[in-house]
């Protein structure tokens, strides 16, 4: 397994603990045969986005999930607070997997050639 992918899944199993802590489903920790091809498939602009991104989303739910253990250690409620800290991660990842489905490898901001008609 490339790192990339091993840092892929390292984020959804904190995003399992994390949909723990919200009181929502946990969404499967798995590389999808999708994923996979995406992968196979994405520019090195890609692959160097999607590991700075993977990166961040890491320090994110790090600094995020340390937060929510200090309100658990308190007898404070985390649900309210750890399901903010997932929606951010699901746009995080939402926005991670829009890098990887940007037509035809195009870095963005990129000028476009005009498909023919």
């Amino acid at each position: 397994m490339a790192a990339i992918e091993a840092e892929w899944l390292a984020i959804h199993r904190q995003a399992q603990e994390l949909a723990e802590l919200a009181r929502i489903a946990a969404e499967p920790a798995q590389i999808t045969p999708a994923f996979d091809l995406l992968m196979a498939k994405a520019k090195p602009w890609q692959h160097t986005l999607l590991t700075q991104g993977i990166e961040d989303v890491a320090a994110m739910l790090g600094s995020g999930m340390a937060a929510l253990a200090t309100l658990a250690d308190r007898g404070q409620d985390t649900g309210a607070p750890a399901l903010v800290l997932w929606r951010e991660f699901h746009a995080a990842r939402g926005a991670l997997l829009a890098v990887l489905h940007t037509d035809q490898g195009q870095a963005p901001g990129q000028l476009t050639q005009p498909r023919p008609a």
